[in-house]
Parts: structure tokens; sequence; C-alpha cells
């Protein structure tokens, strides 16, 4: 893990982790059993506010990586679901 609870460029990153040379921005969203909302809970503003973040960070610490994706990992009562590439950056 590279960074957890980073604040910076207009946002917050819940983790940031390399693996090998991909870098995957995590944000983690805790839900109730009775919560249909998933993916849906990061949406345009969140994801540019993520954008946003993940450009300062990347300025600040200069990682060696080939790869950026954002990964969501859902955490449910019943468990964990992680969502590579779950969105794109435009």
């Amino acid at each position: 893990m590279l960074a957890r609870n980073w604040r910076g460029g207009g946002g917050e990153l819940d983790l940031v982790v390399q693996q090998g040379l991909k870098l995957r921005i995590v944000e983690v969203k805790a839900r109730a059993a009775d919560d249909p909302v998933g993916l849906e809970s990061v949406g345009p503003e969140k994801q540019r506010k993520l954008i946003g973040a993940a450009r300062a960070w990347m300025r600040e610490f200069e990682p060696q990586f080939d790869e950026v994706c954002f990964m969501v990992v859902l955490v449910e009562p019943g468990g964990m679901t992680f969502v590579d590439d779950a969105f794109d950056v435009e």
C-alpha cells in the first residue's frame, strides 16, 4: 500500500496500491444489507474528485507505473465485491 486516506487535489483517496507496474486507486464503499446502491454511488462528481486527487498524488509522489486503474470495493455484510477498472478517465 502506497497511501491511505490521502487528501489533495480536491478529493480523498481511500487507498493507493501498486501491483507490479499497475497503479490502483481504490475507493471503498460500505453498504448496509438493505442498501440497494452499489457502484452507482461513485457517480460523475465522485469520479471527478477521485481523478483530481489521483493526479495530485501522482504529481507529488511520481510513482513508476505503466497503467492506472480505478477500483471500487463494495463492503457488504455478506462479503466484499471488487470492481476493477470501475470507470474510465476522460
